[in-house]
């Protein structure tokens, strides 16, 4: 059964760029956003995460936490969040545990090809763990705007 808006939030825990556990009981009473993305470093990627950073502050005047998760282990985060000076968390999904439990892992189309990976999504959670909304083609370049919009729209 595929993850609906209105649905519960799978639960997660997983580790962050600085080894630190984290996982979503940390965020209940709080909005949320968490990104999923195919890997650190790439074009894409990296104008996602760098959008989100842009206007993080815009973000948390929302009240908005964010959240990126991908399958690239800690270091790799670690090294993504410094060389970008990210200011949030990056969890780690290298065993594909959260990506699987959100639906996101799976065959996609990537340069006219048929690859398995990542699906790039992002699901805004309420603070009482309910998927309020899922974005499915987010805009990297323009992301934050669109999770600040969906908010809105609630």
């Amino acid at each position: 059964m595929a993850i609906q808006v209105g649905d519960k939030a799978p639960k997660f825990s997983g580790l962050d760029q600085n080894g630190d556990i984290v996982n979503l009981a940390n965020y209940k009473g709080k909005k949320l956003a968490i990104y999923f993305y195919p890997k650190d470093d790439t074009p894409s990627c990296t104008n996602q995460a760098c959008n989100l950073r842009d206007n993080y502050a815009a973000l948390q005047a929302n009240g908005i936490n964010i959240i990126g998760i991908s399958t690239d282990e800690v270091k790799k985060h670690k090294k993504f969040e410094e060389k970008y000076q990210l200011p949030f968390t990056l969890i780690a999904d290298a065993d594909k545990k959260i990506v699987t439990d959100y639906e996101v892992w799976g065959e996609k189309q990537f340069m006219g090809k048929t690859v398995i990976g990542t699906k790039r999504t992002t699901f805004l959670i309420n603070e009482k763990g309910i998927i309020k909304a899922i974005i499915t083609k987010p805009i990297t370049k323009n992301h934050s705007q669109q999770i600040i919009d969906e908010w809105a729209a609630l």
